[in-house]
């Protein structure tokens, strides 16, 4: 652990800061974040957050105007999982390394140069970055984000900080120390393959150290190195508003101000955009896009998504589920071809594994479960839950990317599963309240999703299935109390045989070698059945005819530095 200092030295040598924390949080991750925020539901409809006036003309000024369907909670970094949060600080915040726009390929961002060797990895930084306060950006800064996002023996650790402090950097990172201003030196805990992409995420990115050692509020303020800065933020009318920054390192943007605008339901804000009201719209469900494409104004833009949405049993609350045979069955009672094609209307495929398509790993020899009722009978006959049992299927309400329609969805669930004697109810809830009641574990079952943060694999397979704390021998499940556990898993899983390869996998830096890991891992998982595997859903967003230079990303950004608007 770090002595307990209230400073940061850049000569400071940091000794397995973060090792004691524990991946538990008060939000779990269920719902991901990555991609340019496809993640269009959020905790109700949040109100219309009324442009007020914001638009285009009047002035010389241009104003991006970005429509979603709920308003950020905090504007800290660390202290979210929300694909919502990460729309705006990724703006304003940058990190060591970045993904390049449309692309998952890292470029160069605060470091110019890098390298991994081991469990050693070094970093030459950008000279001459200035923060949005003014001061320099420095290794100090780095130093001081990392220890307060995973070292409680820091005097301005931050508590609260959300489960991608463990995963991201706090599991991996043994020490740190900083030979000059512009220089970094890692030691990881063990050779961890994914570690430099992991520091492209949202959640590594860099804060001021004067920020953070002074009296700044993060959850209200952003103070980073990014293209825009915060001008406004108006909880009240769920907008936030951000101007460019003068003193950017890089290229200047294109537009001098981006405006976030709520608009909770997805046809009001399809008809906003074709109204010409806003430019970019993300969370489209095929009706909304009907909307979209049906119009002179604007058009839609798909990529191809690094997501996976999926309904996790949850092992640590109800004894069927602890039966491989019981999932199974019910893997096999839901129609999910019926799901993609009837509700999501070509804009998602259906899953079979926890990693998606576009991801090295993927195992190409594993099918969907088939709709197969009867087989689905067979096998609860045999676990002897022949006359059925019941369970409450927990969802959110407004839509995901990866789930643009979560009612129908239950509800469809719910008709399948009765057909074999299953009853189930369904619990709705807004998103925020949704992501409290699942990280506690207060779930029998939840619809739940992920977009890809580091586009690695092991940010499915680790991130959602492992449980990353001790298991009693014998047993493929963690209580949901267990000191450590990480409350992403929202199906309390915990196979050895599998964590044995993920495992493995992560200490594996070949990518062919790592691609077998992961084709086996997926296979186990495939057949275990800790969760229904449901889709893997396009990207797609709303887009102004207005609107040039705009990259559909399924990780990082929006890249709205680089839009152009006529």
């Amino acid at each position: 652990m770090c002595p307990d200092t209230t400073g940061t030295s850049r000569r400071s040598f940091l000794q397995r800061a973060g090792g004691a924390t524990v991946a538990t949080a008060s939000v779990a991750s269920l719902a991901g974040c990555g991609g340019d925020g496809g993640d269009g539901g959020g905790g109700g409809d949040g109100g219309d957050g009324s442009d007020g006036g914001d638009g285009n003309s009047g002035d010389d000024t241009t104003s991006l105007r970005y429509g979603r369907g709920a308003h950020s909670s905090t504007l800290d970094p660390q202290n979210t999982t929300s694909g919502e949060v990460a729309k705006v600080t990724n703006q304003a915040y940058e990190g060591l390394i970045a993904f390049q726009p449309g692309e998952a390929s890292l470029v160069e961002s605060l470091a110019t140069d890098w390298s991994l060797d081991g469990d050693s990895v070094t970093l030459t930084l950008r000279e001459g970055v200035s923060f949005h306060d003014g001061s320099e950006f420095t290794a100090d800064d780095f130093i001081a984000t990392y220890r307060r996002f995973v070292d409680d023996d820091y005097e301005y650790h931050f508590a609260d900080s959300s489960v991608y402090g463990p995963f991201t950097l706090g599991n991996w990172i043994d020490s740190i120390e900083a030979p000059g201003d512009y220089e970094l030196s890692i030691t990881l805990t063990q050779t961890y393959a994914p570690f430099l992409r992991n520091l492209a995420m949202f959640a590594a990115v860099v804060i001021s150290q004067d920020a953070i050692e002074g009296d700044t509020n993060l959850g209200e303020e952003m103070v980073g190195t990014g293209p825009f800065q915060l001008e406004t933020l108006d909880d009240a009318n769920n907008r936030i508003r951000l101007t460019t920054f003068d003193d950017y390192w890089g290229e200047a943007p294109n537009v001098d101000r981006v405006l976030f605008l709520t608009r909770g339901q997805n046809s009001t804000r399809a008809q906003a955009l074709v109204e010409e009201e806003l430019d970019i719209i993300d969370g489209l469900d095929p009706d909304s896009m009907q909307i979209v494409d049906g119009s002179d104004t604007a058009e839609t833009r798909t990529a191809t998504g690094i997501n996976i949405g999926y309904m996790a049993f949850n092992l640590s609350r109800v004894e069927a589920f602890r039966d491989r045979r019981v999932r199974r069955a019910i893997s096999y009672a839901i129609d999910t071809q019926a799901i993609v094609e009837n509700i999501y209307s070509g804009i998602a495929t259906q899953a079979d594994q926890p990693i998606p398509p576009a991801l090295f790993g993927h195992n190409d020899d594993i099918s969907p479960y088939e709709y197969d009722p009867e087989q689905a009978q067979s096998l609860l006959d045999e676990a002897g839950y022949g006359d059925g049992f019941s369970f409450s299927l927990t969802t959110f309400q407004n839509p995901r990317g990866y789930n643009p329609a979560p009612l129908p969805t239950a509800q469809t669930i719910r008709s399948n599963l009765a057909e074999v004697g299953i009853e189930v109810s369904i619990d709705d809830r807004q998103f925020s309240d949704y992501l409290t009641y699942t990280s506690q574990g207060s779930h029998d079952a939840t619809l739940a999703g992920w977009y890809t943060d580091n586009a690695d694999p092991d940010n499915f397979c680790y991130v959602l299935l492992h449980p990353q704390t001790d298991v009693p021998e014998g047993q493929d499940w963690v209580s949901w109390n267990t000191e450590g556990f990480n409350t992403s898993n929202n199906a309390a899983w915990a196979n050895s045989e599998y964590m044995s390869v993920v495992e493995e996998a992560q200490r594996t830096t070949n990518q062919e070698d790592r691609a077998e890991l992961y084709q086996e891992a997926a296979q186990i998982a495939h057949d275990e059945a800790p969760w229904v595997f449901l889709d893997y859903a396009d990207e797609v967003r709303g887009v102004s005819n207005s609107v040039n230079n705009y990259s559909v990303a399924a990780i990082g950004g929006p890249f709205l530095e680089q839009v152009e608007l006529e």
